[in-house]
């Protein structure tokens, strides 16, 4: 009786499968596609889902690369928290005009409006992280987020305070509790331009903004 003419090969003989090949790069250009690939995993998963085999594996590279990068998964993640911050409080401030005219508060917060819109449509998963933290998230961001909250909270109070006039009747405007209520309001909204963007348009909500704030401060001549 004669032989086979062929054979499977045996198991050792079979072609492993190959890790990731990452190709060499700038070490900087390869730290931002690791928070690039971190914060994907955040956005998408949670913060209880992020480690290391998961960035490595959402930036397509082996292990060693991202310790080739970074020493381990904390010195990671608080370098994407600098950066974030960093990016959104820099982008927050942004949205508030540099000049204002006292005689037309409503104009100017509705540029306001305007900016902070465009701002959630050109990265919107950054404010995810903040507006719709997923999963649990750490003491440390939470921390974080909240004192930009308190200082972004304070520029709008300062402008309340120099540039919104005064009632003329009744209790005088308070620009900390106010301050607190325009915050409040725009992260609502926020809130829903991330999760049900046609709910709530821009212009809908600016055109309101101002037939509030101009019944509240008419315009003076």
């Amino acid at each position: 009786m004669s032989a086979p003419t062929s054979s499977s090969p045996a198991p050792e003989d079979r072609p492993r499968k190959r890790r990731p090949y990452a190709p060499r790069v700038p070490i900087e250009q390869r730290r931002e596609q690791l928070l690039d690939a971190a914060l994907a995993v955040i956005v998408n998963d949670g913060y209880d889902r992020v480690s290391i085999d998961a960035i490595a594996k959402r930036a397509g590279v082996a292990r060693s690369v991202v310790y080739g990068a970074y020493d381990n998964l904390d010195s990671l993640l608080t370098a994407l928290l600098d950066r974030q911050q960093a990016h959104a409080f820099g982008s927050l401030l942004k949205t508030i005009p540099g000049a204002s005219d006292p005689s037309d508060p409503a104009a100017f917060i509705s540029e306001t409006v305007r900016r902070m819109s465009t701002m959630l449509h050109e990265d919107p998963d950054t404010w995810r992280l903040i507006l719709l933290p997923p999963g649990n998230m750490p003491n440390v961001v939470r921390d974080r987020i909240e004192a930009d909250r308190d200082r972004f909270r304070r520029r709008v109070e300062a402008w309340i305070s120099h540039t919104l006039p005064n009632r003329t009747e009744g209790p005088a405007l308070d620009p900390q509790i106010v301050a607190h209520a325009l915050v409040a309001c725009a992260e609502h909204f926020g809130r829903l331009a991330l999760t049900d963007p046609g709910r709530v348009d821009a212009p809908r909500l600016i055109t309101q903004v101002q037939v509030i704030l101009d019944a509240l401060w008419p315009r003076t001549p």
